[in-house]
């Protein structure tokens, strides 16, 4: 690490009351960052350049809502905080594209269920190592002990966050 920023982090750190305030400016620059979808769009152009981003979070959300069984078009548009008949489109969008298939539940077939195509399934993997790409690029130069402790911090700080976020926003109508 070069001295300038050593230095740097050392006088910051000196000011407790600083901490808290640089974490929310950080995180606003990473909002930024992220708001741009750079990593989506990777992933969209190696994959799948037909696609949109609103696509990825279908698809991340039927990732995370497989994890406790089958999916359903609601399920989608709740995890999306959207309209269920949008969520539908947009899901008949994806099912045109190839990306998801409709099928008959196999616990209820009179319901109908959303499963990955392996074009979707390669899309996921695409933006997976696009991202790992990525963040293995910004810590490239850190000490292993410095991306250990920043990962078992981040991940019980974005931890935090979601649970204090979801205590807050179970009543907020989607």
């Amino acid at each position: 690490m070069n001295e300038t920023l050593t230095k740097t982090r050392t006088t910051e750190l000196d000011d407790p009351l600083e901490s808290v305030p640089r974490i929310g400016r950080t995180m606003t620059r990473m909002r930024m960052m992220t708001g741009r979808r750079l990593i989506g769009r990777l992933a969209i152009q190696s994959v799948a350049p037909d696609l949109e981003l609103s696509h990825l979070d279908v698809l991340d959300a039927v990732r995370r809502a497989q994890e406790n069984g089958e999916v359903t078009v609601g399920a989608i548009a709740e995890m999306l905080r959207i309209d269920p008949s949008r969520a539908s489109r947009v899901v008949s969008d994806m099912v045109g594209r190839n990306v998801l298939r409709r099928e008959a539940s196999q616990a209820d077939a009179r319901r109908i269920v959303v499963v990955m195509t392996p074009l979707g399934t390669n899309l996921l993997a695409e933006i997976r190592a696009q991202k790992l790409a990525f963040v293995s690029e910004v810590v490239r130069d850190w000490p292993q002990e410095e991306i250990d402790t920043f990962s078992l911090l981040f991940e019980k700080f974005i931890g935090g966050y979601e649970a204090i976020f979801l205590s807050r926003d179970k009543d907020t109508p989607g």
